[in-house]
């Protein structure tokens, strides 16, 4: 299987790459796939416009959109293409304005003049190292039959790659217009389309190399195409050693055995305004002392109220920030594809060297990413996993009404994700609230397995002396017993 990557043709679509482990292979065809609007043609300019900016020569052969629209388009996304060919075989183009009716066949078949024949000699004029047939669907018209139109693709193909040329074909799909037969002719197929509330981009051959599966985030925007990868955890992995790391608070380090484990996962689970989010940052703040970066990404509150919250308890985020210790990402409704989000945690942790990733809100997770599907949580699997394999520790904040003797992360029931789960909670006594702090689970050490009294004051987070007088905390009703004065 061919996997050297120095020989790879770049796409020139930022984060394509990636997906095919380098680039298309050097003198191969690819099918681009995709209905109206998809952006075939702007995948396309990407291409070509990487070549010239590389020193290669390329041949745009355009049969739907006549040249100047195709100049334009390049222009708006501000590729240079100055140094680009063209073969106009457009409908408006000038090879059609003349009297002579063009056909696909060898132009000794038939009495009128070939495209292929007039492609072939476009070839051998300029000798491209890429070419771009946009699109190649259009041919069809000009066979009497399927066959003959299968015949002439293959060879026009096969003719191509043997002049040195890495190919790309563009494909109208559609239903009204299948290009199965045109799939098995090429050595790759990309497909672009679209869902509910993203573009995506899926590679379904790629003959020679492996290739990441899934359906990967497009983005169109002034700047062209953007590609952002599925997350797959097995790809990403580091040494690494475990650690406790302090929250800085010593009664609450007596109930985690020292703290959490470096390179874990911990759920923080309780109803708002509990605390949960203080408690993660509590940790953020002890690692940024000892030069540890954090990434926090809130689902639940505006920054300013973050901000707010933080600084009134003795936590100063605004100075972490400031040190580069920290940094904060308030993630809004629909603001970003599930993509885009896994892409920032890989750069953070990848380029940025974050140690410690917060997720907020398991809730604002689930209803604010695009492109999560029906089942949101298996990405945050994937963002554990990879947490994990990066030696990363991952803390995340889970909004819950009831918590039972069956522990339930989530409505999905994602206990399974957490190596820790650190259950807070309000309790009645004596005609007002206390919060209570406990540990429910831990794989990778011994914990204490008692309830302490968390309090929230403005010199920070005071967590007091074990209360075996509560029972009933995991029914949902906690009470004290009748002996307590």
């Amino acid at each position: 299987m061919y996997e050297d990557n120095q020989n790879r043709v770049p796409t020139g679509v930022p984060g394509l790459d990636d997906i095919l482990h380098g680039g298309y292979l050097p003198e191969t065809a690819t099918l681009v796939r995709g209905p109206p609007g998809s952006g075939k043609s702007i995948f396309s300019l990407h291409f070509l416009a990487a070549g010239i900016n590389a020193d290669k020569i390329g041949l745009y052969i355009n049969l739907g959109e006549p040249e100047n629209y195709i100049r334009d388009t390049a222009r708006d996304f501000e590729f240079d293409i100055d140094a680009l060919n063209f073969l106009n075989l457009s409908a408006s183009g000038d090879q059609f304005q003349s009297e002579e009716t063009y056909t696909l066949f060898e132009s000794g078949e038939v009495e009128t003049p070939s495209l292929v024949e007039n492609i072939r000699t476009e070839i051998q004029e300029i000798d491209p190292d890429y070419v771009v047939v946009d699109p190649v669907t259009e041919f069809r018209y000009l066979a009497p039959d399927d066959h003959q139109f299968r015949s002439q693709i293959l060879g026009l193909v096969n003719y191509l790659k043997s002049e040195g040329a890495t190919v790309l074909l563009t494909s109208q799909a559609a239903e009204s217009m299948p290009d199965d037969d045109l799939q098995f002719l090429v050595d790759a197929v990309i497909n672009l389309g679209e869902e509910s509330d993203r573009r995506t981009l899926h590679v379904s051959k790629f003959r020679g190399s492996s290739v990441r599966s899934g359906h990967h985030t497009l983005q169109i925007t002034d700047a062209g195409m953007q590609v952002w990868p599925r997350l797959n955890p097995n790809r990403h992995e580091r040494e690494r050693t475990s650690t406790k790391l302090s929250s800085g608070v010593p009664e609450l380090d007596s109930l985690l055995s020292g703290g959490l484990t470096t390179g874990t996962m911990t759920f923080l689970s309780g109803p708002t305004g509990v605390g949960k989010t203080t408690t993660g940052l509590q940790f953020m703040k002890e690692a940024a002392g000892r030069g540890q970066r954090s990434v926090l990404y809130s689902f639940e509150e505006d920054r300013q109220t973050l901000f707010e919250r933080a600084e009134a308890v003795n936590i100063p985020v605004k100075d972490l920030i400031d040190r580069g210790t920290l940094k904060v990402e308030v993630i809004g409704p629909e603001e970003l594809t599930i993509d885009e989000f896994t892409s920032q945690i890989r750069s953070e942790v990848e380029d940025n060297d974050a140690e410690i990733v917060m997720i907020d809100g398991t809730s604002g997770f689930e209803q604010s990413l695009r492109g999560v599907g029906t089942d949101p949580m298996q990405h945050l699997v994937k963002i554990g996993r990879y947490l994990r394999n990066m030696g990363v520790t991952g803390i995340v904040t889970n909004e819950v009404h009831e918590i039972t003797g069956e522990f339930r992360a989530t409505d999905q029931g994602m206990s399974h994700l957490a190596d820790s789960i650190v259950v807070l909670r309000q309790v009645e006594y004596k005609g007002s609230l206390r919060k209570v702090i406990g540990v429910l689970k831990m794989r990778t050490s011994d914990y204490e397995n008692q309830l302490r009294e968390l309090e929230i004051t403005e010199y920070g987070l005071r967590v007091g002396e074990p209360l075996p007088e509560l029972r009933g905390i995991l029914t949902g009703t906690p009470a004290w017993n009748n002996n307590e004065d």
